[in-house]
C-alpha cells in the first residue's frame, strides 16, 4: 500500500479502504471477474448493474489518465492531419506519426534525414544562390532525392550491386530502418559528400 498515492487512483483507494473497514467488521469479500458474454443469463444484468453503478460516481478522475486521454486524442488529431498532408516528400516514407531511431553518427543522422525530407545542399542550393535548379546530364530533368536514390538510369548498375535491385523505393531504403547499403551507395555514386 505504500506505493499507492491516494490523488493518483483515488478509485481503487476507496475500494482498498471500504475492503479493509468491511474485513474489520467480519465480512469475508471475494472478488471475481464477470465476463460480459451476450446471451448468458445473468451476465447481461450483471454487466448493466455495473454500467450503472458508474453512472453517479462523483468521484475525481487520476492525472495520469486524463494525461494519457489528452496524448491519445492530440496524437490521433496529428495522424489525421498528416494524413491529409501526402504532398510532402517525407509522407510517402513515413504513413505513421512515431518516434524512430536516431544513427548514432551523427553525420549520418543528419544525411539521413536530409534524404527522407527531400533537401540537401546539391538540390536546394540553387534556390539560395537564385540559380537555376541542377539537371541531370544524363535523363535531362531536375535533380532531386527521388530522381537520384531511385530513378537515374546512369545509377542502376550501383543500385543493383548495393540493393540487388534496380526497381526499389524511397520507402525501401530511406524507412524506419534504412538499407544497410544506403551510404556505401551514396559513396559509390559521388552523392554522399554533396547532402
Amino acid at each position: 500500500m505504500t506505493s499507492l498515492h491516494r490523488f493518483s487512483h483515488p478509485l481503487t483507494f476507496n475500494i482498498l479502504e471500504l475492503h479493509d473497514h468491511l474485513t474489520c467488521k467480519g465480512f469475508s469479500i471475494l472478488f471475481c471477474w464477470i465476463p460480459s458474454h451476450v446471451g448468458i443469463p445473468g451476465n447481461e444484468l450483471a454487466d448493466n448493474l455495473a454500467k450503472s453503478a458508474t453512472i453517479n460516481l462523483n468521484s475525481p478522475v487520476p492525472v495520469n489518465d486524463v494525461k494519457n486521454y489528452i496524448k491519445s486524442i492530440l496524437h490521433s488529431e496529428w495522424q489525421a492531419q498528416w494524413d491529409r498532408k501526402d504532398t510532402i516528400k517525407l509522407h510517402s516514407i513515413k504513413l505513421l506519426i512515431d518516434c524512430w531511431p536516431s544513427i548514432p553518427t551523427r553525420k549520418l543522422d543528419t544525411i539521413l534525414t536530409r534524404l527522407r525530407i527531400g533537401h540537401t545542399r546539391f538540390t536546394h542550393r540553387h534556390l539560395l544562390l537564385g540559380e537555376p535548379a541542377p539537371l541531370c546530364t544524363a535523363c535531362q530533368c531536375q535533380m532531386t532525392v527521388l530522381h537520384i536514390l531511385i530513378e537515374c538510369r546512369q545509377f542502376n548498375h550501383q543500385r543493383i550491386r548495393c540493393f540487388h535491385s534496380s526497381s526499389i523505393t524511397l520507402k525501401d531504403i530511406l524507412h524506419k530502418d534504412p538499407h544497410p547499403q544506403l551510404f556505401t551507395f551514396l559513396r559509390m555514386i559521388g552523392f554522399y559528400s554533396l547532402i
